[in-house]
This record gives C-alpha cells, structure tokens and sequence, in this order.
C-alpha cells in the first residue's frame, strides 16, 4: 500500500489555516473568559439577592411577631414559602438563635438543626457564605432578627449553587451565539481573502514564492540586454544592471519619472508612447539602441515593458558593409571604364595607330595619378584619404564630383589616440554621403571636402568641412537635420534618417560642435570643429578604447 507524502500548502492555504485558528482560539477565549466574567458575576447576584430577601424578612414586624409566640411555625411556614416564590430563591430558614429550625421547604427538616454558621450574625452581623446543607451547595445569607439590641432569631436565605450554574449556562448558550457567527463570518472572509491571494500567487507556496524571487533577481542580474519596466504613471517600477548601462543612469531611479532620467528627447518620446514600439532604433551619447516596448494590460493599463538591445556593434558593421558595397560599385564601374579603354586602346593598335594608343593609355594613368596625389597630398592620413578615394570613385559612379580643397591639410600622425580614424571615417563618410545624395542630379553636380587644423586657444582643432550644390536645407530644419529619423528622402529597407545623427553622436562623444549653413554657392555646408587633446591632458573627458557607432555608415539626413 503506497502513502502520498502531501506537499506544502500553497501561501493562500496556509494563510487561511493560521487565520481560521487564529479566529477560532479568540473565539474559545472570549467564550472561557465570558464563562468565568458569568459565573462570577451570577455568584455576585445570587449574594445579593439572598442578603436581600434575608434582611427583608428579618425586618418584617409580622416576622418579629411571630417569633413571640408560643408555635412561630404557624405563622412562619406560610410567609417563608410565599416570599420564596416571589422572590426566586430556593430556601428561606428562620430559626430562633440556637439554630432549631422555625421554616424550611422541606417539611421535615423543621424542628432541625440548621446547618451551617451563625456565630457572626448571633453578634448581629449579616454576612453571606457557600456552604452545602440539606438542599446541596448553595450561595446563602444569615442575618438576625433583632428585637432593641437583642438577637431573637435568624434568617437564612439562600440559591442553590445548581441553579447559579444554570443560569450561567443559559446565559453563555446565547452569548456564544456571537462569536459563533464571528468565527462563521470571519472563515468566510478569510476565504475569499485568500482565494483572492491565491489567484495572485498562482496558488504557490512560500518556499516556491521564494525560489522564484532568486531566480527572479539572479536572471535580472544576469541577463545582458536591458530590461525596464514602468508602472502606469511612467515611473521606473524595475531595471537591471543592462538597463543602467544601455541607457547610461546611475544612482537609485525606481520610483523616478521617465522623463526625468535624462535621456534623449525621442527616446524619452518612446519610452512614454502608449502604444507599442517593435525594434526601433534610437541613439544615446554612445550607443545605438534597439527598443520594444509592450503594455502590461489588465483591464486597465497597468505599466511598460520595455527591452533594449545594444546594437552599436551592428550597426557599424552595417556601416561597413555599405561603404564595402559601395567600393564594390565602384570597382565595378571602374572595371567597366578600364575594360572600355582597354579596347580603345586594342583597337588604335589594330588600326596600327601605336602612338595614339600609347597617349590615350597616358593620359588616362596621368587623370588617375594626378587625382591620388591630389588627396594624398592634402590628406597623408591614410585612413581618410582611403575614404576620400573611395567616395570620389562612388561620387563620379553617380555624377557627382567630389574634390578636395586646396586649403586641406591634415598630416599623417597628428591625430591624438583621444580622435580614432575610426570616428572621423564615421563623421566624414556619413557627411560625404548626405552631400552626394543631395548634389545629385543638380546643375554641375559638386561636393567639396575641406579637411585642416587650426589653432583655438590652447587646443588646437580639427576642422571638417563637406559643402555640396544641391538643394541646401531649410533654415528651420537646422536642428532637426541632427536628429534620428528626419529625412527629405523617401525611406528605404534600412530607414532613414540615421546618419547625420550618428555624426552628432560622435562629435557630441568628442566635445565638439556640429553645423549647417548654406553654402557660398548654393546648397548646404556642414562643418565639424573637433578639439585635438593628447591623452591625459586636462579637460579629455573622451577615452581612448570609445567605442565607435557606426563605421561608414550610409548617411542621410
């Protein structure tokens, strides 16, 4: 025969068991101690009522009378058990002072000797006692009957302890009906507290509440990506060690609104929108983030789940990736004018003219030299005139002439560890990008990069300058270009709007400023002023290991 071990109560069943006992022992104290109060109280009422009746017959002149004469019973039979009826008692005795029965209810007891003490009344006192006689134990009073100062008899009055008891039972029969429907009532609202709580605990007990709680704060902890949630006021409710990270708060925020945290303006937008938010990007002052947010619904709105992933490392290889694409176009092009000229040039040969194949071939390696020296000589930085190379390519693909001007100057090795190539790639080819795409399609389609250094104070700077002769922008767009989102251009599979917030975002990294003017020819100029600080020098606010946003990605504004 097997025996099944019954497992732990649930929380709600366990609360419910400790309430319904703790109601039940209030309930059985109340009543013992009511019990005891009764009792006490109906002993207290029985002595009085006895001492009552006692020293109203005593001082009855008709009992006084009586005792004067030759047979006191004749008299005192009749009127004792009349004032016993009357009065609810259970024996009146009068008796002359040596104590031989004058009255009792029995018949047979009269004549008797009374039963019980006489000594202190005999001294004209009345007092009470329980004593158990010929009736059982009873709660009786003794008192004299005094003629002047003399003792001429006494009376007894008494209720038996029996009846006491009786009327104590009848009393708390009644008075637990009370606490009978109290504990009926509070069993039923215990009930229904209690299964409401076990709707909420999903009917768990304490140890598995607990364990949950554990693996509850050891998963927040654990967990990489950020995770935030807010109550539905929009208040910091819950966030993990990702979420302090990703978003970049620091101290104790539960409790603190959204829009007290800090964070960028379309973030914060996000973050308070009511309806639900799926892989939206937005950027902070370093990263570039991946949010989804999802009400928590009840009912009624209850709070905001929001996740957040740290995509800056994507997002730079997809920069990456369509600059590649981009050189790629180009080669192919460029594979596509060389395989042209090449044939141009089998062909005079053909045609046996040497000579003009040989100046054809020269004057195409002369264009191409003369432009690699062009930018190397204004830009011996090898990672940007890499870039510059590749976008002039890009920019001819597509119509576009880009140059470089005559007053760029920018020396291999004085850019300071603080300004990684890396982000002058990303500030630069997203600029170049935007300039391309705007001056497309214009009248002598043109984008000019200038690329220097000057001195501004005790800092010098790091001046990049892209201008373009396309369409230009809006002077109350000036701000707005900057931000994650904002686009003249139609939107394609990868969005919009990125780019130009990914060159503030590095500046701003970089302590340095970002604007928009309209060019001297038309169009739009933007320049990019970046101070050059050796590491360690005051005021470097900027890391060395920064990590970059986006690496080349494809800009627009």
């Amino acid at each position: 025969m097997r025996f099944t071990v019954p497992g732990p109560r649930s929380l709600a069943g366990q609360l419910f068991a400790m309430q319904a006992v703790l109601i039940a022992v209030v309930v059985a104290g109340y009543a013992l101690f009511s019990y005891v109060s009764d009792r006490s109280q109906a002993e207290e009422a029985a002595t009085r009522q006895a001492t009552a009746v006692a020293r109203s017959v005593a001082d009855s002149p008709s009992v006084l009378a009586a005792t004067r004469t030759p047979d006191p019973t004749a008299e005192l039979q009749p009127y004792a058990l009349k004032v016993m009826r009357d009065t609810e008692v259970d024996f009146i005795t009068i008796m002359d002072p040596r104590g031989t029965r004058w009255t009792h209810p029995d018949p047979k007891q009269i004549g008797q000797t009374f039963q019980g003490h006489t000594e202190r009344a005999l001294k004209g006192e009345t007092f009470t006692e329980t004593y158990t006689g010929t009736l059982g134990p009873s709660v009786r009073a003794v008192t004299p009957i005094q003629d002047g100062g003399e003792v001429v008899g006494l009376v007894s009055a008494g209720i038996r302890v029996e009846q006491i008891t009786q009327r104590v039972q009848d009393q708390l029969t009644a008075l637990l009906g009370v606490p009978a429907g109290a504990l009926v009532l509070g069993a039923v609202g215990t009930y229904v507290v209690n299964a409401r709580l076990r709707r909420h605990t999903h009917g768990m007990n304490a140890t598995e509440l607990s364990r949950m709680h554990d693996y509850h704060q050891a998963a927040l902890h654990a967990v990489r990506e950020g995770l935030l949630m807010l109550d539905g006021q929009y208040r910091v409710a819950l966030i993990n060690d990702g979420g302090r990270e990703l978003l970049g708060v620091a101290g104790d925020v539960v409790g603190r609104s959204v829009a007290e945290l800090g964070l960028p303006a379309p973030l914060t937008g996000a973050l308070l929108a009511s309806e639900p938010r799926v892989d939206e990007v937005h950027l902070t002052a370093s990263r570039v983030l991946v949010i989804n947010t999802s009400p928590v619904s009840g009912g009624e709105r209850r709070g905001t789940v929001v996740t957040l992933r740290d995509v800056t490392e994507l997002q730079s290889l997809m920069g990456e990736l369509d600059s590649e694409r981009g050189f790629t176009q180009a080669l192919r092009s460029q594979a596509h004018e060389a395989a042209n000229r090449l044939h141009t040039v089998v062909s005079l040969i053909e045609l046996g003219r040497a000579e003009e194949a040989v100046e054809f071939a020269t004057a195409e390696l002369e264009l191409a030299q003369e432009l690699t020296d062009q930018v190397v000589a204004a830009v011996s930085e090898p990672v940007l005139a890499a870039l510059l190379l590749g976008k002039t390519a890009q920019a001819n693909e597509r119509g576009v002439e880009l140059m470089v001007s005559e007053d760029s100057s920018l020396d291999d090795g004085l850019l300071p560890e603080s300004l990684p190539a890396r982000d002058l790639v990303t500030i630069l080819g997203n600029l170049i990008d935007n300039a391309v795409d705007a001056a497309q399609g214009s009248a002598r389609a043109r984008v000019t990069v200038a690329a220097y250094t000057r001195g501004s104070g005790d800092v010098p700077e790091l001046v990049l300058r892209v201008s373009d002769t396309g369409p230009g922008v809006d002077p109350e767009h000036a701000e707005a270009v900057f931000q994650r989102g904002f686009s003249t251009k139609p939107a394609g599979p990868g969005g919009r709007g990125l780019g130009l917030a990914l060159v503030r975002q590095a500046v701003q990294r970089h302590e340095g400023s970002l604007t928009v003017a309209e060019a001297d020819g038309g169009g739009a100029e933007f320049e990019v002023r970046l101070p050059l600080r050796e590491p360690g020098t005051p005021g470097d606010a900027v890391s060395c290991g920064a990590t970059s946003v986006a690496r080349g990605a494809g800009g627009d504004a």
